[in-house]
């Protein structure tokens, strides 16, 4: 009869299994959870990712799954995938239970900055997250059509409740003022309105917020960070120059307000013709030279595709309407390269603050 082996055997083989990303073990990073020893010296164990769109989570159970194999007699080996978010540690005036809030930028217009927004928001909720979606953006709010959002928030109370899509709770300035009117507001009037969207929201508990900002560096930009402190911000952007320099510029405006740079998104980088070539309509790899330039991560780039403008008018984000096209699978791989970055500086955060 082979000898029974042990939960102390399995943890031990597990805290050889480091993580891609934090470069360190499993067990040290409280990820391995109920462990079971069963008949026949069989195993049953749970990893506990630090976000569901983890883009390694394969690698992470297959490297599981290899090292408990190693233990002499082991049995048969089940490994469940769990999830949960870290919060970013940062200090806020106004508590809420939201881990990550993060803002997608650009230093100019029509570079599909919404887009990018809305599909990133509803790729991490299908993967598991639990996400919000607050469009500040005040000269063009298009997240309510982009996400088929006809119903305006109601009121409990003092509390504004969400509508959701997809998904994910959404917030947006254009629920307010009437689709034919131009917002002439000022700077504490901007300022009051995003304190309400933050404050007078009843967000619930979020993994992530995404926040679409304006095109440009203003006041809505330092309303926010003022209010509700960031996680980190994305820059997108084209490949041609003109959209390079005015992306730069978003980028330094991060850096001026301390707020971390999680990473570059190029748009319509390429558009693929019906032979197989690639046409570059705005140039070539201009986001991964920003990135690469300013030593920021360069999450993905986004090939150009009639289906992406057809989602955002009839209010179905390609990641939802055409998951298997080109552009749908980019959007999906750039919004778990940002669940990867924030991960990875949560961790970073925790240790500071343990050392402190």
């Amino acid at each position: 009869m082979s000898a029974s082996i042990t939960k102390d055997q399995v943890i031990a083989a597990l805290s050889t299994v480091l993580d891609p990303d934090l470069k360190r073990d499993l067990v040290t990073l409280n990820m391995i959870q109920n462990v079971e020893v069963l008949d026949n010296n069989a195993v049953r164990f749970t990893i506990v990712l630090t976000t569901p769109a983890c883009p390694l989570k394969n690698k992470i159970k297959a490297d599981a799954h290899q090292a408990v194999s190693t233990i002499p007699n082991i049995g048969e080996i089940e490994i469940e995938m769990s999830a949960k978010v870290r919060s970013d540690g940062v200090s806020r005036e106004i508590k809420l239970p939201i881990r990550n809030v993060v803002a997608v930028a650009s230093g100019k217009g029509g570079v599909g900055k919404s887009t990018v927004s809305a599909n990133l928001a509803v790729a991490l909720a299908q993967s598991g997250a639990k996400v919000g979606l607050m469009d500040a953006d005040i000269y063009g709010p298009n997240i309510p059509t982009m996400m088929h959002v006809d119903e305006p928030p109601r009121s409990e109370g003092e509390r504004i409740i969400p509508p959701e899509s997809f998904g994910v709770k959404i917030i947006s300035i254009g629920f307010f003022v009437q689709p034919d009117q131009p917002l002439i507001w000022r700077g504490p009037m901007l300022h009051n309105a995003i304190r309400q969207f933050v404050a007078d929201v009843e967000w619930g508990t979020l993994d992530y917020l995404i926040v679409d900002l304006p095109p440009g560096t203003g006041d809505i930009q330092l309303s926010l960070t003022q209010t509700l402190p960031l996680s980190g911000g994305i820059i997108v952007t084209l490949p041609q120059k003109v959209s390079l320099e005015d992306a730069l510029r978003g980028l330094k405006m991060f850096n001026k307000l301390n707020v971390p740079i999680l990473g570059v998104v190029e748009n319509m980088s390429y558009l693929e013709m019906p032979d197989g070539t690639r046409m570059d309509v705005f140039g070539n790899g201009g986001g991964k030279t920003l990135a690469l330039e300013t030593g920021s991560p360069f999450l993905g780039e986004i090939p150009m595709d009639p289906q992406v403008r057809v989602g955002g008018d009839i209010g179905q984000p390609i990641v939802v309407s055409d998951p298997e096209k080109p552009a749908a699978r980019a959007l999906r791989s750039i919004a778990e390269n940002l669940a990867q970055q924030l991960s990875i500086q949560a961790a970073a955060n925790a240790e500071v603050i343990t050392e402190g």
